[in-house]
């Protein structure tokens, strides 16, 4: 059984210090990753836009999130050396054994965990369109009048200025630089905008 464990060990063991590596040199992010718990793409992880342009997060299976590439390493790295230590003490081989499977399962949720929760924080910093809703911004690329084309607005949400297309009810063309307020979401990436009234504008 000792070479069982010396084995994993050295196996998970480089994985691991090769992942760190890469990691500090900046290559092998995602490409070395085959997380279902934070790093598969979105198709997968379920995010979806509602109607309303909401990111709707229904999130992976347990399975995903806990059977991911680093998870797996870490569980393996932990079970070699867990079993090589309890070896080394003379414990019974049976104990032994299921020492090293708890020392995997443990550190494999742990990181688990850990890939789920940084997902989270990925998702937290995603602009939602929704909250667009009532701010003001200015157009970038003219939009047509009507409602009969789509053309581009500037606007600062959640502390970033982003660009979205937009269309407006508006009678005319709507041109660069007019001050719009945005009224409605269109789509995921399209808003209703309207001019701003000057007065209001000016007292806000």
């Amino acid at each position: 059984m000792g070479w069982v464990f010396l084995v994993c060990g050295t196996v998970g063991g480089t994985f691991l210090v090769f992942q760190f590596v890469m990691a500090m040199i900046g290559v092998g992010g995602d490409e070395l990753d085959f997380d279902g718990g934070g790093d598969i793409p979105d198709d997968f992880s379920g995010e979806a836009f509602s109607e309303t342009g909401d990111v709707i997060d229904h999130g992976s299976t347990l399975a995903f999130q806990v059977l991911s590439f680093k998870s797996i390493v870490a569980a393996l790295t932990f079970f070699g050396l867990a079993g090589i230590a309890a070896t080394q003490s003379e414990l019974e081989p049976l104990l032994t054994l299921a020492i090293a499977i708890f020392s995997g399962a443990v550190a494999m949720y742990v990181v688990a965990l850990l890939m789920n929760s940084l997902h989270k924080l990925n998702h937290d910093g995603t602009v939602h369109i929704q909250n667009a809703i009532g701010r003001t911004g200015a157009v970038y690329i003219p939009i047509p009048g009507e409602r009969s084309g789509a053309g581009k607005i500037q606007i600062k949400v959640q502390n970033r200025l982003v660009e979205f297309a937009a269309v407006t009810a508006e009678p005319t063309k709507l041109s660069t630089g007019a001050r719009v307020v945005v009224v409605d979401v269109v789509d995921s990436n399209t808003l209703e905008v309207e001019l701003v009234n000057e007065a209001v504008a000016s007292g806000g």
